[in-house]
């Protein structure tokens, strides 16, 4: 773990324009910058940046944040590799909390690897583009395949030559000891002779999501006759075949602007594709989605595209893996390539554009594609046909997320449809594999599962409930953004902004929950360092957090300079803006104090017991009266 220390030498030294100006064009615009959004298509610049507030804030699409998460963002950088990111830039030593042996073992032992894997990338390069063996053998062959010398550089495609130990000799001579060798997959040992294992084959290197290679995909010149087509690397501490996406580095900013990934099975495909300017494409490398693959495409976009081969080989690899797309919330659809071709060799054949266009008009819904393929092999077979009925609804069950219930309604209304049954019969299934799920997943007993499904629909109330006091957001975003602001800063000569805060806040308490976490997180930082040091609070390890305070402190205006005096994050505070403080407090009681009498207005016009109704009375004048003195402290009439 990178220490405490370190990442506030880190934040300390960052320049979110520097860093921020690295991947769009800024202009300044008075106090700040300017520019076109790298998150949505727009013509017309919204994104804007403040240097003084260290954050940014797209008015088109509304992202916001720090220089960490713009990075984490547009990079898709974890917290950590961001943090490594700007040390290299501005030159910071990371230092690391103490770890274990064990685990400082395996950091080096990864260390080694990608220092290792760096070295046989240049070195198969040099193969591939700078010898006679591999110009004649290998470049030849790519250059058939209609593969251009930059889009092979893009890549880093390499060459093994056919020597027995051409690598493994240059390796050594390079202080590279056998037991990292070995590790790697690029060698092995036979008879105590250490051996090229990708000999004579072209070498693909996979790439992290930080562009650091991983491991090598190895494919033979030509047909393969009695070795494999392709040998990747084994698993060790940097290649985890289940996590990995062939290409994912080179096309994440490409799917992220489509807001689309095609997904295909071949290292070829997806260079191919990149090179005809399809771009937004990743491989699996011939394996079955998994879980965690998935996810790093939702990390880019919600939308995936399946682009197999139409030979039933092909359906059968796009088939697998479905339930568990479904089960990440992914929205997935189905392109079978025609007349016995791969992407490669289609995209060759009719351009890129015929590529997009023939994609776009024969993308197959994953689920309604499966169900005919399903019913076709069923046939008239009636036992067939109840199998058909079960797996369609234990594969639509898998959609069982609140936000994505109208799309399972959807499915089950097309499936009934096609597959001639009953909706809600159709329906009754689906939820029996849902309460199934629940009980095996969680554990539950018939009772508590009862429990739970009462206390999902008892939460769902309460969200719908909570949408009619959306009228006190504003108050409540309001006065955490002037805690945030101003909070270290003197109210009067013995309180500070942020215990005149905290007082209204402990009376009346905030309803939206991620302004209550932002303000609990402040108020802990305060009590532990004694003052709040407003950069470190923006730049804490809750990334969410930390994007979610920038909203609060975006500009939509520039501020005129009325005697108040900015200085970073330092504001003097003058009559004006202590007015303004009060006001917000003032503004967010009444509102508050509102909301109380008109649910007490409501629980008066229920209630029959006449000594609780007396008593609820009572109250009702208590509240009408402070709201008539805040009131007329502030020459303000406040209407319903």
């Amino acid at each position: 773990m990178i220490s405490p220390q370190t990442i506030q030498q880190i934040t300390s030294r960052i320049d979110i324009i520097d860093v921020i100006g690295e991947f769009i064009k800024l202009k300044k615009r008075g106090a700040n910058y300017l520019g076109l959004c790298p998150f949505h298509g727009e013509k017309t610049p919204s994104f804007t940046v403040s240097p003084a507030k260290e954050i940014y804030k797209c008015f088109g699409c509304g992202r916001s944040g720090n220089t960490i998460t713009f990075l984490m963002e547009h990079e898709k950088f974890s917290y950590v590799e961001a943090l490594r990111w700007l040390a290299a830039r501005y030159n910071v030593e990371i230092e690391e909390t103490q770890v274990s042996d064990e685990v400082k073992q395996q950091q080096q032992a990864a260390e080694s690897l990608y220092i290792l894997n760096s070295f046989a990338q240049k070195f198969f390069a040099t193969q591939l583009f700078d010898t006679e063996e591999g110009q004649n053998i290998a470049l030849s062959y790519l250059e058939e395949r209609g593969f251009t010398n930059e889009t092979l550089q893009k890549f880093q495609v390499g060459y093994n030559p056919q020597a027995r130990d051409a690598f493994a000799k240059a390796a050594m001579q390079n202080q590279f000891s056998a037991e990292v060798l070995q590790r790697s997959g690029l060698v092995v040992n036979r008879n105590d002779e250490l051996i090229d294992n990708y000999r004579g084959r072209i070498i693909f290197p996979v790439h992290n999501n930080s562009g650091k290679i991983i491991g090598f995909g190895a494919r033979v010149i030509g047909k393969a006759d009695k070795a494999p087509k392709y040998i990747n690397t084994p698993e060790n501490e940097l290649y985890i075949k289940s996590k990995i996406l062939y290409g994912l580095y080179f096309a994440r900013l490409a799917i992220d602007k489509n807001d689309e990934c095609l997904l295909v099975e071949g290292y070829t495909d997806v260079i191919s594709l990149s090179q005809a300017g399809v771009e937004n494409v990743v491989a699996s490398g011939g394996t079955s989605l998994t879980t965690d693959q998935l996810r790093l495409i939702k990390k880019y976009t919600n939308n995936l595209t399946i682009v197999y081969d139409g030979d039933s080989a092909g359906v059968k690899a796009a088939l697998r893996g479905l339930d568990m797309a479904l089960e990440e919330s992914l929205n997935v659809h189905l392109v079978l390539i025609p007349d016995n071709e791969d992407p490669d060799s289609y995209v060759r054949l009719v351009g890129a554009q015929g590529f997009k266009d023939f994609v776009a008009q024969n993308k197959k819904d994953f689920i309604l594609f499966q169900l005919d393929i399903m019913l076709k092999d069923a046939g008239n077979d009636v036992n067939k046909k109840n199998e058909v009925v079960n797996h369609i609804a234990e594969t639509i069950s898998k959609i069982n997320k609140a936000e994505d219930f109208s799309k399972q309604e959807e499915y089950i209304r097309q499936s009934a449809t096609l597959l001639r049954i009953d909706e809600g019969g159709l329906t009754n299934l689906v939820n029996k594999f849902i309460r199934e799920k629940i009980s095996k997943d969680e554990k539950k007993s018939p009772a508590s599962e009862a429990k739970y499904i009462a206390s999902q629909q008892t939460e769902q109330a309460a969200d719908d409930a909570a949408n009619l006091f959306l009228e006190d957001e504003f108050q409540e975003r309001e006065i955490v953004k002037r805690l945030i602001e101003y909070g270290n800063q003197l109210l009067n000569e013995d309180k500070y902004v942020a215990d005149a805060i905290y007082e209204v806040l402990q009376e009346f308490h905030l309803k939206n929950d991620k302004l209550d976490k932002i303000v609990d997180a402040y108020f802990n930082m305060l009590h532990t360092n004694g003052h709040i040091d407003t950069k470190t609070f923006l730049y804490s390890s809750d990334t969410e957090m930390n994007a979610f305070v920038a909203g609060l402190l975006h500009f939509p205006y520039e501020v005129h300079d009325w005697g108040r005096r900015m200085e970073g994050y330092s504001v003097k505070l003058d009559n004006d803006i202590t007015n303004v403080i009060n006001s917000a407090l003032n503004i967010y009681k009444l509102r508050k104090i509102k909301r109380m009498y008109l649910e007490l207005e409501d629980e008066l016009s229920h209630e029959k017991n006449e000594e609780k109704y007396t008593g609820l009375i009572v109250i009702y004048k208590q509240l009408k009266e402070i709201e008539r003195t805040l009131t007329s402290e502030m020459h303000t009439v406040y209407l319903k």
